[in-house]
């Protein structure tokens, strides 16, 4: 590990003599790729330093209890080697997971797609329950919601909402969302009091650019259809809603949001180009199956993956026994108490599976 940490600070240094180079500033597209190289690496290398000084502390005090002190200054000298020992396990702990391979989709944007599933209305109404959650979780990231895609229902739930998600580390933090979201609750429709239980699916998926993602226009069946909406009333009169199948994998998106037509292909084709990645990555995936089991469940939409249980107030997330009673709070967008489990969980799975 310290090898590498050495290999590493001597390739800050020198990324930090690049980005102030003239020629360097000149060639705008080298200069951008050594600033983000440089502030990746700043805070691994922040930490090895503050690693290096802790250790230099110890050797230090060890020279000074070596050489004989005064009682009084030798406890003194004690303590503050006590408090360096401390600290050297903790940074060296924090180093591990800052070399932690990172994964390439975390700083992206992402696109999310909330289906109901079991539980007919309930379901689509708990749809537009996580639809809320996470746009209430986005304003306290300072990220932006643009629907991209929405199929509601007569009584104000979806049937199907798509939109992204526009913010440095999107993907990082909402990636653990993908699954089945199960909720335990009283329908407002329910007379005899009794609680249901319904079922919405979540995919949390990368956004791509074009270059990302090679699709050959021979590949898409494009069909253009008069949107509709709730109850099949329709939206407007022309034919503007899009709906592009992906014919080698059979991936078939349509919006209908937007009133101009090429909006809304626009929109079909951002969803799609993700839809196609998240494929690809599927595949690749399947070649470091090791690797995935140790993984805190981040992609598979069919496993169950948390429980909204509305008598007792109660949040589970099953994948790592975790339960809280703050539904409404959480149903508000308080989402970091469970991410941040779940990120440390999924550090320590990795970190015990190296």
């Amino acid at each position: 590990m310290f090898d590498k940490l050495e290999a590493l600070e001597e390739r800050f240094e020198l990324i930090a003599q690049k980005i102030s180079d003239p020629e360097v500033i000149a060639d705008m597209e080298s200069w951008r790729k050594y600033c983000k190289e440089h502030s990746d690496l700043t805070p691994i290398i922040e930490k090895y330093r503050e690693y290096k000084a802790a250790k230099q502390t110890i050797a230090d005090d060890k020279e000074m209890l070596e050489a004989g002190q005064e009682k009084e200054f030798e406890e003194m000298i004690r303590a503050e080697m006590d408090e360096a020992e401390e600290k050297l396990e903790k940074v060296s702990d924090e180093l591990k997971i800052l070399l932690l391979p990172k994964d390439p989709n975390d700083d992206k944007s992402v696109i999310v797609e909330i289906r109901g599933g079991t539980g007919g209305e309930e379901a689509a109404l708990f749809a537009a329950d996580l639809m809320r959650m996470y746009s209430m979780y986005a304003e306290t990231q300072r990220w932006k919601i643009d629907i991209l895609n929405s199929n509601p229902t007569d009584i104000g739930g979806y049937k199907e909402v798509c939109f992204s998600v526009e913010g440095q580390g999107a993907y990082s933090r909402l990636k653990f969302e993908s699954g089945v979201h199960r909720v335990q609750r009283v329908p407002e429709t329910e007379s005899g009091g009794r609680i249901h239980t319904s079922a919405v699916t979540v995919a949390v998926l990368p956004e791509v650019e074009e270059v990302e993602v090679d699709i050959n226009p021979n590949d898409l069946r494009i069909d253009v259809f008069r949107a509709g909406g709730p109850g099949g009333q329709c939206v407007n009169t022309t034919d503007s809603a899009v709906r592009i199948t992906h014919i080698p994998t059979g991936i078939v998106v349509s919006c209908q949001d937007e009133k101009s037509q090429h909006k809304n292909k626009d929109k079909a084709m951002k969803i799609l180009r993700s839809r196609i990645y998240d494929v690809m990555e599927a595949q690749r995936n399947k070649e470091i199956a090791d690797e995935r089991k140790s993984q805190v469940g981040s992609g598979d939409r069919s496993e169950r993956i948390r429980t909204y249980n509305f008598p007792q107030g109660r949040v589970t997330d099953h994948r790592i026994n975790l339960t809280l009673y703050k539904l409404e709070q959480i149903l508000n967008g308080a989402l970091d108490e469970i991410i941040d489990a779940l990120i440390t969980a999924d550090q320590a799975a990795k970190l015990a599976g190296e």
